[in-house]
């Protein structure tokens, strides 16, 4: 039954009623925490807090946690299940970085969880469920039946490792799954989703939830339409904002019940937070573990280098020419096309900052390895335009290059935007078969790079080094690094 009929009958039938009352529901959500030692323990100290003072507190995660940090390039996640076990989650939802290792290690970070997870959109190749991973929940809280709808960001496939797993829509399942779980009888429908802000607006527009609490943007937003109250939940958790509803529960005569709500959006800055004690305990012990490995220095670097989120995902980064240049040195390749969104510290280094194994790692989270391919430069043409393809949107696809420059306008068709590709200083040709290094993601497929497929694999996963590694070796080799932009990529739009 809508909703809004279900305020107006209350309104309407106040007079006929035999008992009216309040039951006050927190729903707190987080999502895309990475950094061990940067959200979890105020994260936890907040979560539980809103507990003890309200019982009725629904607390979730909205996906991706597992990758990419630094201490998961080593423990595949494991740290994020342990930190989160000590005040564990109603419900978790899978992000696109609960597959960077794979499957087979989500599954088994589910079963390591003190909390269950859960998605309605994902299968096994077969249609048969995902072990440990669960669908809707529905929870009594405070007398009110409130159903959880889990749904997974559909685009997984594009940009994580999810091997045979299925991933339907994540709109349209979502809304059929919220508008049967009203059918059936929930009171509340509360949507926990991982995806952006695009999909967003159409679950919002739908009005078949009642709040909707979202990851996957990185940014913090608030909204209500009168119908919809919906909170996009930050990164690393760094703001967080529980959603108060005070329900009105009215009880006919008859017995049937009607509702109505409206939400309290709070605001809390973690960084004002006093962390959980024991999380910090936690956090502090994996810091000791890491700090003896990691801070090796390794080389200096006699220029700026620069990481941020914008820059490799959008233009010729020193950073990234440092990493895909040492990828071509470790392989003998003719060039190199990596991904931006691989570069993950999202910061940037003054010239004469001393490298260590910490900073590279940082950047290069995933534990992905290098690997070589032959194949011919149509197929070469056709992986930059798809690197240059949604470069409008910021997307993670964004090439990082050695050996090759080419020009792009992004103004024009996607598929018909890069011009002028030069592979060690000649003209691409287009039937001619090159050597390219890139990363076992990308050869995969990863986020669009079909065209790197098909080609004769020299060096594959099994046997290629951790991007990490080429780089740590490459910096030292040198003895240091004068990575710096220089023309490989020229926006067009720009000149």
């Amino acid at each position: 039954m809508n909703r809004l009929l279900l305020g107006v009958s209350a309104a309407c039938l106040l007079s006929g009623a035999t008992q009216a009352d309040t039951v006050n529901i927190t729903l707190l959500g987080v999502g895309d925490i990475y950094e061990f030692d940067e959200g979890f323990a105020a994260m936890n100290a907040i979560a539980k807090a809103e507990r003890a003072a309200n019982p009725n507190t629904i607390y979730v995660m909205d996906g991706d946690m597992l990758s990419p940090s630094l201490l998961s390039g080593f423990d595949k996640g494991q740290n994020t299940i342990d930190l989160t076990n000590l005040v564990p989650f109603d419900l978790a939802v899978p992000g696109n970085h609960e597959f960077d290792f794979g499957p087979e290690n989500f599954i088994e970070k589910m079963a390591a969880s003190a909390y269950p997870w859960a998605a309605i959109n994902i299968t096994q190749a077969d249609g048969s469920a995902v072990p440990g991973l669960g669908g809707v929940m529905v929870k009594d809280v405070g007398g009110i039946s409130v159903a959880l709808i889990p749904v997974a960001q559909d685009t997984s496939p594009e940009v994580a490792s999810t091997g045979d797993l299925v991933f339907l829509p994540t709109v349209d399942t979502a809304i059929a799954a919220a508008r049967a779980a009203r059918e059936a009888g929930a009171e509340l429908v509360v949507g926990v989703v991982q995806t952006n802000m695009t999909n967003d607006r159409a679950l919002i527009a739908s009005h078949a939830f009642d709040v909707i609490l979202s990851g996957d943007d990185h940014q913090y937003a608030t909204s209500y339409d009168g119908i919809t109250a919906y909170v996009e939940t930050s990164i690393d958790g760094r703001f967080l904002s529980p959603v108060d509803l005070a329900v009105e529960v009215t009880v006919k005569d008859d017995g049937t019940r009607s509702i109505k709500w409206t939400p309290n959006f709070r605001f809390i800055n973690t960084a004002n937070v006093e962390p959980d004690p024991e999380t910090q305990a936690m956090v502090d012990t994996f810091s000791a573990q890491l700090d003896e490995s990691l801070n090796v220095e390794i080389g200096a670097t006699s220029g700026p280098l620069d990481s941020r989120r914008n820059v490799v995902r959008g233009e010729e980064s020193a950073m990234g020419n440092l990493i895909a240049d040492a990828m071509r040195a470790a392989t003998g390749a003719d060039l190199t096309i990596t991904n931006g969104g691989g570069i993950r510290a999202d910061r940037t280094y003054d010239a004469g900052t001393m490298l260590t194994r910490r900073d590279i790692l940082s950047e290069l989270p995933f534990g992905n390895v290098t690997v070589l391919t032959e194949i011919t430069g149509a197929q070469v043409l056709a992986a930059l335009e798809n690197g240059v393809s949604q470069v409008e949107k910021g997307a993670g696809r964004f090439p990082q290059v050695s050996g090759v420059t080419f020009a792009f306008d992004p103004g024009a068709e996607a598929g018909s935007r890069v011009s002028e590709v030069m592979v060690g200083g000649a003209a691409l040709d287009l039937d001619r078969v090159y050597k390219v290094a890139t990363n076992d993601y990308m050869l995969g497929g990863g986020d669009g790079y079909s065209a790197l497929a098909g080609g004769h694999v020299l060096i594959n996963q099994g046997n290629g080094n951790l991007m990490a590694n080429d780089v740590m070796n490459y910096v030292a080799t040198m003895g240091g690094t004068d990575a710096a932009v220089e023309g490989r990529i020229t926006n067009l739009a720009a000149q």
